[in-house]
């Protein structure tokens, strides 16, 4: 066993998700304070290592499977590259400090990454074959860092917040899904749940999700309290480089239908990256 392995097993690359876990803070305009900011790494921290140990368990149900997929047979527990007592020990090791960790951030954190390692667990076993309700585990997983951001940091959420992560982790999650059901059209071995989609239903819910998604957020633009704390400035001018972030991801998804791995676009992505970087540094601009 290399370490390579083990770490290619914990898939660090996936910990990107975690910047959910600074939106409290970012929305708040707080990141820049230290304490914010040490509570918000924290808690990503802790998420990080609570949800590796989750990836661990999720490939150790589905080896057979993933030694027969074309790709994912190079995991490393289908590769044979770390083996089954490894894993669980890596599993455990990251458990058990993520857990730890959240508990000093206290109780609430914790109690949310107990939540979260249910249901995920939930969902390796048995939920990840159930169509429609396995998106909404994936959704709920981004809610769920946003919530460990607000109880870390102490910042209260709004509801818009939870609204929009929602709604844009659903809609990456069904993007996902329409990968799953090209390969399946393509004779791939794909998950159980695929079969409960298909391209009509996955397109016409990808483009309500994207609606609704642009509409909250121009809405939370314009709410009063948002106005209030941006001193009157115009926030909803922020609004283009949401709706180009949107236009772009739809564009990996039916053009290129390239939307498998969210992860890999988001860290890939020249493109949305910029287009990501835009939109914080207006947001700030008009924040400041």
């Amino acid at each position: 066993m290399a370490l390579r392995d083990v770490v290619t097993l914990l898939r660090p690359q996936q910990w990107v998700k975690n910047v959910f876990v600074f939106a409290p803070g970012f929305f708040a305009f707080r990141l820049g304070e230290g304490e914010v900011f040490a509570a918000s790494l924290g808690g990503a921290l802790a998420f990080g290592l609570v949800a590796s140990s989750i990836y661990v368990l999720n490939d150790a149900l589905d080896v057979e499977a993933d030694r027969r997929h074309p790709e994912k047979c190079l995991r490393p527990l289908a590769a044979g590259t770390v083996s089954m007592r490894e894993a669980a020990g890596a599993a455990a090791g990251c458990a058990l400090a993520g857990f730890a960790l959240g508990g000093l951030l206290g109780e609430e954190v914790l109690g949310l990454l107990l939540f979260y390692a249910i249901l995920n667990g939930a969902y390796s076993l048995r939920l990840k074959h159930v169509p429609l309700v396995d998106v909404f585990c994936v959704a709920t997983g981004f809610l769920l860092r946003i919530f460990v951001g607000g109880a870390a940091t102490g910042i209260a959420l709004s509801s818009w917040i939870i609204v929009m992560t929602f709604l844009l982790a659903l809609f990456i999650a069904l993007a996902k899904r329409r990968d799953d059901v090209l390969h399946a059209a393509a004779g791939r071995d794909v998950r159980a749940a695929t079969a409960g989609y298909n391209l009509p239903l996955v397109d016409m819910a990808l483009g309500v999700l994207a609606s609704v998604t642009l509409v909250a957020y121009l809405m939370y633009t314009m709410a009063p309290e948002v106005g209030e704390r941006f001193g009157g400035r115009p926030v909803y001018l922020t609004f283009p480089w949401v709706l180009l972030g949107i236009l772009r991801y739809f564009q990996r998804t039916l053009v290129f239908q390239d939307s498998g791995s969210p992860t890999r676009i988001i860290l890939s992505d020249r493109f949305l990256q910029g287009v990501l970087a835009l939109w914080v540094l207006s947001f700030f601009f008009l924040g400041r």
